[in-house]
């Protein structure tokens, strides 16, 4: 579209014309997409679907649409809930502190709307996993001999084993 629309021709009919002669150019041709039906979009809000199909092409989660304080509410609930995937009970505390800390980090300067963000309590969450990583019973831990009599060797401490004069 270098050329400059004529000065005698209105705007609508420089248009159509453009448009007819990129139609026997054979400009329109094979376009994705070409007779396909346009995608349903229900009785949903269509106004904002726009929003979602472009969030979804550019792989942008929704979440990142959300205010501080629910994207931290929904982490803590996801915490919650995946607590036992966690390797060690260290891990766990290093996640619930990081948490806690941006929790702490967003209260001093609450950007958004005023919504409570309750701080994780660490003992709880240490408990939960716990829950789902029970120590070995004792019994496994014993040799296959099946003698009770034989006591297993107990490492002896540093300095225990310092040689005395």
């Amino acid at each position: 579209m270098t050329e400059r629309k004529p000065s005698g021709m209105s705007f609508r009919s420089w248009v159509d014309q453009q448009i007819h002669e990129a139609m026997e150019r054979g400009a329109f041709d094979d376009l994705p997409g070409a007779g396909k039906p346009l995608p349903n979009r229900g009785d949903e809000d269509s106004s904002q679907s726009w929003l979602r199909d472009y969030l979804r092409r550019e792989g942008v989660s929704t979440e990142e649409l959300l205010p501080t304080p629910l994207k931290l509410r929904k982490e803590i609930d996801r915490l919650d809930q995946n607590v036992q995937t966690l390797d060690s009970e260290s891990q766990v505390r290093d996640v619930v502190t990081e948490l806690n800390e941006r929790i702490m980090k967003w209260r001093r300067i609450p950007i958004g709307p005023p919504i409570f963000v309750p701080l994780v309590d660490v003992d709880k969450m240490v408990g939960k996993w716990r829950e789902a990583h029970p120590l070995p019973a004792p019994e496994a831990a014993r040799s296959d001999t099946g003698s009770d009599d034989i006591k297993t060797a107990v490492p002896r401490r540093w300095w225990q084993r310092q040689v005395r004069r």
